[in-house]
């Protein structure tokens, strides 16, 4: 009896044992298989999780570095203003022109103090002809007084130029500084050179709490400050040698052998920081990341070392656990499938060999068939119950649907607020003087200060949020005097030692306006810094701030005396991405005309070869 309509099955099919063997390949096969998946796996996550820990460290860096710059150019920005007052004041002339002894003393003792309050770590007065004739450290065993400095830099500039910086090994001290001098003139001419120098001990000791190696280079790569002493005074990049015997030769950095620093195996990086092998003290090499940025208002460049070991091995531990949960429950359901196939197909084989043992028994039992009648139709019941239960087990027989899961993607983006939080960290640092000093009462309002500027922050990151879903400022009574004190609040950490140029006429209490505080305030500090821009160090810089009732509304002008904007930048002034300034982006000024346009408002512009002056027109808040 033969079934033509059955599909053709392997030789094997039928053979459970043969299955079991295939079954058993299968196996060898599908393990083969999973190691190298995993094995591959884990290695690609780990490239991916290193590369990613490193792109996740250099913003890290960058972002550390450009604080360390900042508050270093703080420091520096703080010693500046010194010698800039002490060469008006009229008793170091009088001192200078007349050398008695009695002028001499007083100004020993001002120095004194001076430098105590100010924190500098020497301040002296140098005469004509080079020699020290006083001293913050007149009492003192490495006194200045008396030494003569004709040769140094920072007097020969000073005299010629009116004023000089200089960093240097000092001859008497014997440690290093900066060096910030003025001329002293009189009516006859220049009388001498008022000096300060500035010690940075206590900001290579704060560098020093961290695991960053960090040091700051001069435009020709010698080392000037450091976390690490033994790298001071050695070298980025080679120096020629005829250079090299210059700046030996004119002690500037004392006997120091001007070395280059332990540094192998440098590569750089698309982002502008690159990786290096480096010899810490202790003949320790460690793999560094390096990053760089400039020090603002020097020619200093600040660099930043960032351990490589321990992150890259976090960054790729962490990525691998990931890839193992995914892997791990992939092949786990492979290997169900798998099994789930194997056991239909065995069980499928023993159900066709018991059914062909049953027909090959019911062919032989044919011949008795006849001699047996209720027998046979008995068998042909038995064979017909067999069959029905056969094809009902067949079509209880299904395959499972298989799941693919898909992973989440997650991305965050922060934005910076760059003003407010260097006016935090100013009034932190300040805090903690006053604390020093037992000033709490002065910390404390310190404090509350830092309080507001961090609701401040909270206010423009709800803007920001606001401006994404593109919604609308809407427009409401807005304090002009509020509005000034808060720019001003926000500008003194930037222009800290330029605010005194600024003059201005406060608005009554009652004088308000239709718009934002916050957005209002980005329009006055966009004027403001543009003003401070301008008149930069200029002698007898001033800015002029008034906001006055008009009959148009309310008129805020902001007005400098500085040299005036060119015609070619004056025509398009208010055009995206028209700027004279180098590292300018040339988008304030026209953010500012679209936000005072927003409260139907406008902005004039009238500059000249002795100033510019911004006006800015907007809606008094009781005519609506």
């Amino acid at each position: 009896m033969h079934n033509t309509g059955m599909i053709k099955q392997p030789p094997d099919a039928d053979d459970p044992g043969a299955l079991r063997r295939r079954a058993r390949r299968s196996w060898f096969l599908f393990a083969v298989v999973a190691l190298a998946l995993l094995a591959a796996g884990v290695f690609s996550a780990g490239r991916y999780g290193r590369s990613q820990a490193l792109d996740s460290l250099a913003e890290q860096s960058r972002i550390d570095a450009s604080l360390k710059a900042s508050l270093l150019r703080a420091v520096v920005e703080r010693q500046r203003a010194l010698p800039l007052v002490l060469a008006d004041d009229a008793a170091i002339r009088e001192a200078l022109t007349s050398l008695e002894h009695q002028a001499l003393d007083r100004i020993n003792r001002k120095l004194e103090s001076l430098a105590a309050s100010a924190e500098a770590a020497v301040v002296y007065l140098i005469g004509r002809d080079g020699v020290a004739v006083a001293a913050s450290n007149w009492q003192e065993p490495t006194s200045f007084v008396g030494n003569d400095y004709a040769f140094r830099d920072y007097f020969r500039l000073a005299m010629r130029d009116g004023k000089a910086e200089h960093f240097a090994m000092g001859t008497v001290s014997k440690h290093p500084g900066l060096y910030i001098s003025r001329r002293v003139d009189g009516p006859q001419g220049p009388l001498g050179v008022i000096v300060a120098k500035l010690e940075f001990d206590a900001l290579e000791s704060d560098w020093r709490l961290s695991d960053k190696p960090t040091y700051v280079t001069d435009r020709r790569g010698i080392v000037l400050i450091t976390s690490l002493p033994s790298w001071r005074f050695m070298t980025t990049k080679a120096i020629p040698e005829e250079r090299l015997e210059g700046i030996r030769e004119s002690l500037q950095f004392g006997d120091a052998p001007l070395l280059p620093l332990p540094f192998q195996k440098i590569d750089a990086r698309p982002d502008g920081s690159s990786t290096l092998d480096a010899l810490l003290p202790g003949s320790r090499a460690e793999t560094f990341l390096r990053v760089e940025t400039l020090v603002p208002s020097t020619n200093w460049r600040l660099e930043q070392l960032s351990p490589l070991k321990s992150t890259l091995a976090a960054g790729a531990r962490e990525a691998q656990l990931l890839m193992l949960a995914v892997l791990v429950p992939l092949i786990a359901f492979a290997a169900f499938l798998l099994r789930r196939r194997q056991v239909v197909a065995l069980r499928s084989a023993e159900e066709r060999l018991a059914r062909n043992e049953l027909e090959a028994k019911v062919e032989e039992r044919t011949a008795d068939l006849r001699m047996a009648r209720d027998r046979l139709e008995t068998e042909i019941a038995d064979h017909r119950q067999t069959t029905e239960k056969l094809q009902a087990v067949q079509q209880d027989l299904v395959q499972a649907n298989r799941l693919a899961i898909l992973g989440q993607v997650a991305a965050g983006v922060a934005h910076e607020i760059n003003q407010p939080v260097a006016t935090i960290r100013a009034y932190a640092d300040n805090a903690r003087t006053f604390l020093d000093r037992g000033q709490s009462a002065t910390a404390a309002e310190n404090m509350t200060s830092i309080a507001e500027l961090t609701e401040r922050v909270g206010a423009i990151t709800d803007e920001l949020r606001r401006f994404a879903r593109k919604g609308h400022f809407a427009a409401e009574p807005t304090a002009m005097k509020d509005v000034v004190e808060g720019a001003l609040m926000l500008l003194r950490s930037r222009f800290a030692g330029r605010m005194d140029a600024i003059r201005i006429e406060l608005p009554p209490d009652g004088l308000k306006a239709l718009g934002n505080r916050i957005r209002l305030e980005q329009v006055l500090i966009n004027l403001l810094q543009n003003a401070l821009e301008a008149i930069d160090d200029r002698d007898g810089g001033e800015i002029r701030v008034r906001c006055e009732e008009t009959a148009r509304g309310i008129a805020l002008t902001v007005a400098d005396n500085g040299p005036g904007i060119p015609a070619d930048i004056l025509d398009e002034l208010f055009t995206p991405f028209n700027t004279s300034k180098e590292e300018g982006l040339g988008l304030g000024l026209a953010i500012s005309k679209e936000i005072v346009s927003d409260y139907g408002g406008t902005i004039d512009v009238d500059s000249g070869p002795s100033g510019t002056t911004f006006t800015v027109h907007l809606q008094k808040a009781d005519a609506q």
